[in-house]
């Protein structure tokens, strides 16, 4: 018989990081980097269960250790080119089938988001059940890099703008622009499963604050990543 849950948080982590060697378990002041994705799913009290989905052994005892799930390896959508929607929905579907569960709505969370916390998914969460949307995506609002001066260089440095109507215009004077985040994806798992997309029919864009937004992707964001969290921990750059 099949059980009706409400929630359930995947965090997708497949190993093989290039630009960062060990990205999702790195060390991030005193803990791996995925762990801070599992403290604050945990804490926001929202899920049924908290599922990693990963192709890494590695991966998966460190994240068994830091309270999270791992009820099976991927085995399907670790490479560097498939959509990490697909990995999603894949595991989606097997946890289901293994936990004879089935969910009401899914929430992606990346494992390079460390400052994302348990208010931020609540938050997000409820403003999704709250207005009935079947997809809603992370974003944060452009700030001291305006979008809107854009320039492509060329061979010899020359500048083109890629907005030439608005580039002589002044910064106050700009719609606001805003770029999508990793940190909090959420769907309908029956419409996410039918479009095979957390871009689906109507999706909304949630603004979060942009030190929340932080995706680790390469050596500079780690670094912006630490320099927020010393900033906001009002510690020193030794720890």
């Amino acid at each position: 018989m099949v059980i009706k849950g409400n929630c359930v948080a995947i965090i997708p982590a497949r190993g093989g990081s290039k630009r960062i060697p060990k990205k999702n378990i790195i060390n991030f002041y005193g803990k791996p980097l995925i762990a801070w994705t599992i403290k604050a799913a945990k804490e926001s009290g929202i899920f049924d269960h908290i599922i990693i989905s990963t192709d890494d052994q590695d991966i998966a005892e460190v994240s068994k250790e830091y309270g999270a799930e791992v009820p099976f390896l991927r085995d399907q959508y670790a490479d560097d080119h498939s959509p990490v929607s697909l990995a999603t929905i894949h595991t989606l579907l097997h946890a289901e089938t293994f936990l004879e569960k089935e969910f009401l709505n899914v929430v992606q969370l990346m494992p390079n988001c460390p400052l994302r916390s348990s208010n931020d998914i609540l938050e997000a969460y409820n403003y999704f059940t709250e207005n009935n949307h079947s997809f809603q995506i992370s974003c944060f609002k452009f700030g001291w890099m305006n979008p809107w001066w854009a320039v492509k260089l060329d061979s010899n440095l020359i500048p083109k703008p890629l907005f030439k109507e608005v580039y002589a215009m002044r910064s106050q004077d700009l719609e606001t622009l805003y770029c999508p985040t990793g940190a909090i994806w959420i769907a309908n798992k029956k419409n996410l499963v039918k479009e095979n997309t957390f871009y689906g029919k109507d999706y909304i864009y949630y603004p979060l604050d942009w030190k929340a937004a932080i995706d680790i992707d390469n050596q500079e964001d780690l670094e912006m990543a630490q320099s927020v969290w010393i900033m906001e921990n009002n510690i020193n750059g030794n720890n």
